[in-house]
């Protein structure tokens, strides 16, 4: 993707939580929560592509959601060229969805098969006022600058192949001139010979229309070609963020290694020297999370303090940030600086050591999901 990672923060994540009850009885009354997202914080700079990994549940998809509100927070903040727009009414928001666009992963199940593509793509325009013979030359405007032709305009879905569904999908992210997209798996449900195809067509349009994407996927192969810099989610929490190059290069939380170790060589003679780690056991649930650091139950470096404290998101320099008591590929000095910096910090890991119970605080009810 664009190399252009400087510039102001467009998107700022602050300590974001995304909890969805769960209701038992005649009543459907509330019995527990699922943590989606709990308490995530990062930034994404105008112009840059942010990879959003992990394993299917951690909460990849509801966050990007959450960010682009197709879901309500259940706390924190979300702010938008320095505007929090995580508590603003539906009329405030209307004008904002102009800006922020989402790609959904499956392009069958995201269109309407009743209806044509002018109408599917030419929605947000009417939702937002455009008149109607602008309205269409718009729409074939956007047509060809996806790869397809003005003259699909009058075809339903069913009449294209997945990739060409796709496109349409990405047509009508862009129908509005948005400056941040979400791109949830965009290419997952595509044949590997399309896969290419499509992501670079989203570089081609980062390029040409200054997007800023947040590329959420579970192929770290495909992650470190399109982004730059790579966030890693387990469990709800964000537990490494860091330039692209470096996180593959040196990770250090235990749990980014091991979705490494399962990336694919393609050269043979060099994919028996890596070690491929095995995580054992099951995720947990994220209705009752473990204590400590999420990761402990599978995690071969372990030991009494990972049960127990919750390991901070610590900056270990150059960007790369990672929440784990036992840091892999750090040298002394560093160690030996993020510990004082950790001393200093009031928000120390000794003080997290407790999880909230987000069932029992009263100032902070939780919505429903929608």
């Amino acid at each position: 993707m664009s190399e252009r990672n400087g510039g102001d923060p467009l998107v700022e994540v602050r300590s974001l939580k995304k909890y969805f009850p769960i209701r038992k009885g005649l009543l459907q009354r509330e019995v527990g929560h699922v943590h989606a997202v709990d308490d995530v914080t990062f930034g994404v700079r105008e112009g840059e592509t942010l990879g959003l990994v992990g394993e299917s549940g951690c909460g990849k998809s509801t966050l990007g959601r959450t960010i682009v509100r197709l879901l309500e927070p259940t706390e924190g903040e979300v702010l938008f060229q320095g505007k929090d727009i995580s508590r603003i009414g539906t009329r405030s928001l209307r004008p904002l969805r102009r800006e922020m666009q989402m790609i959904f992963q499956d392009p069958y199940a995201s269109l309407n098969p009743r209806k044509r593509v002018g109408s599917i793509i030419g929605t947000p325009l009417k939702i937002h006022g455009v008149d109607t013979s602008d309205r269409r030359k718009r729409v074939q405007e956007l047509l060809e600058k996806v790869g397809l032709s003005p003259e699909h305009y009058n075809r339903f879905p069913h009449e294209f192949s997945g990739g060409q569904r796709q496109r349409i999908g990405v047509a009508r992210a862009l129908a509005l001139n948005p400056k941040l997209v979400v791109a949830d798996e965009p290419v997952s449900a595509l044949d590997v010979s399309i896969q290419s195809q499509m992501l670079n067509l989203l570089d081609d349009l980062q390029k040409e229309l200054s997007l800023t994407y947040i590329f959420i996927a579970h192929d770290l192969g495909v992650v470190r070609h399109v982004s730059n810099r790579i966030a890693v989610m387990y469990l709800g929490k964000l537990v490494e963020l860091s330039p692209a190059d470096a996180l593959y290069e040196r990770p250090i939380m235990p749990y980014t290694e091991a979705l490494l170790s399962a990336v694919p060589i393609p050269d043979p003679d060099l994919a028996h020297e890596r070690e491929r780690i095995v995580l054992e056991g099951d995720v947990p649930s994220p209705i009752n999370p473990p204590s400590g650091c999420r990761f402990h139950p599978r995690c071969r470096y372990m030991t009494d303090i990972c049960r127990e404290v919750e390991p901070p998101l610590v900056d270990y320099g150059n960007g790369h940030l990672a929440a784990c008591h036992h840091p892999l590929n750090v040298d002394k000095a560093t160690l030996d600086r993020v510990s004082v910096s950790k001393r200093h910090t009031p928000d120390s890991a000794d003080e997290r050591a407790t999880p909230r119970d987000p069932g029992k605080e009263q100032a902070q009810p939780i919505p429903r999901s929608g």
